[in-house]
């Protein structure tokens, strides 16, 4: 933890903090968690209020807080301060304040901001994933060696926006934009699962890894337009020769179970990523989430990775059918709270606050 944000966090009433998020993606779950957990929540927000949060009682925070842009959150820091004010990071608070932005903001984050240098670049995100030993799929460097259909991802959170598949050298040049960095991937046949991880490093009891303890709160599928319903048109091909760009953005999440023989790899792998973490940057704790693709064989081949709460646990509420066996009812949104609340009883807020 950085001295500053050490300063900051020693002038809190650290019996009475507020959890703080953007009035965007999960922010109503971890809200809600917070006054399941008897803290306070504060949701920031552009200009006003958003009106639908009126028709979500439990998802409305205690208090809004309005800004008139996002680049500008930190020159509230200080009345948030005030307010003793713990972000909660999303994937929406990080994207429309900037990577850099979100990493400079004057106010206690829970979690390790570091994680972002290597979440946000996808050639460090490769570089992690790979050294912790999960199988990713093949990148292809030269357009000009694409033989099969790849997936282009540019770098973000972007919620598969502006992601695209080309078949061929003449298809990617077609759709590239160069102004963006981006990686290239090979397309992977199998069923897509995102699973949501969490990580206590004062968790003394569990499945045990490193000083604390990993647990998964959920498992969900993406809905993704226009990709997973426009394939009932025939193939790739055949859609773009009727005009048909096949696209990739999140509007929904499906919840799924894994068949049980998988946990154990589930685990195995979460275990890789955070003890990989701790060598190359000091550490992934909170939630997170690894997207992956499991094949016919049942082998998990890792894509991507959230280091942070993911959208797809708002299904999960309350509670999921592996959350519910933790303790009833848990949200990814609530353990977020009750980590904080542990870590304030243990002394130990500078251990998951940067």
């Amino acid at each position: 933890m950085v001295m500053g944000i050490t300063e900051i966090l020693d002038g809190y009433d650290t019996d009475n903090l507020s959890i703080t998020t953007v009035c965007s993606h999960s922010s109503m779950q971890i809200f809600d968690g917070a006054r399941k957990e008897d803290m306070g929540s504060i949701g920031i927000a552009i200009r006003e209020p958003p009106r639908f949060y009126e028709a979500f009682p439990l998802g409305v925070p205690d208090e809004f807080y309005t800004v008139d842009d996002w680049k500008n959150v930190n020159a509230h820091a200080p009345a948030l301060q005030e307010k003793n004010a713990v972000v909660v990071p999303s994937g929406s608070f990080v994207e429309y304040m900037g990577a850099d932005n979100f990493k400079q903001l004057d106010l206690p984050t829970y979690g390790n901001r570091d994680v972002l240098e290597w979440e946000s670049d996808r050639q460090k995100e490769r570089e992690w994933l790979m050294s912790a030993g999960l199988a990713m799929p093949r990148v292809i460097d030269d357009p000009h060696d694409i033989e099969k259909p790849v997936i282009v991802k540019y770098h973000g959170a972007k919620g598969g926006k502006g992601f695209f598949i080309a078949k061929d050298y003449q298809d990617f040049e077609k759709k590239i934009d160069r102004d963006k960095p981006f990686i290239m991937q090979e397309f992977l046949v199998g069923t897509r699962y995102y699973i949501h991880y969490f990580y206590s490093p004062l968790s003394t009891d569990g499945y045990r890894v490193r000083d604390g303890s990993l647990q998964v709160l959920g498992v969900d599928r993406r809905d993704e337009t226009n990709i997973d319903e426009a394939h009932r048109l025939g193939s790739i091909t055949e859609l773009e020769d009727m005009g048909i760009k096949p696209t990739f953005v999140v509007t929904g999440n499906i919840p799924i179970v894994l068949r049980e023989s998988l946990l154990k790899k589930v685990f195995e792998m979460g275990e890789k990523v955070i003890e990989r973490s701790y060598e190359l940057f000091g550490g992934l704790y909170g939630p997170f989430c690894l997207e992956t693709v499991v094949t016919e064989e049942l082998d998990f081949k890792v894509f991507e990775i959230s280091a942070r709460i993911v959208a797809g646990t708002n299904i999960y509420i309350d509670g999921s059918p592996y959350a519910d066996l933790v303790q009833p009812g848990l949200s990814t949104g609530q353990r977020i709270a009750q980590e904080i609340k542990m870590a304030v009883e243990q002394d130990r807020l500078d251990d998951i606050i940067t």
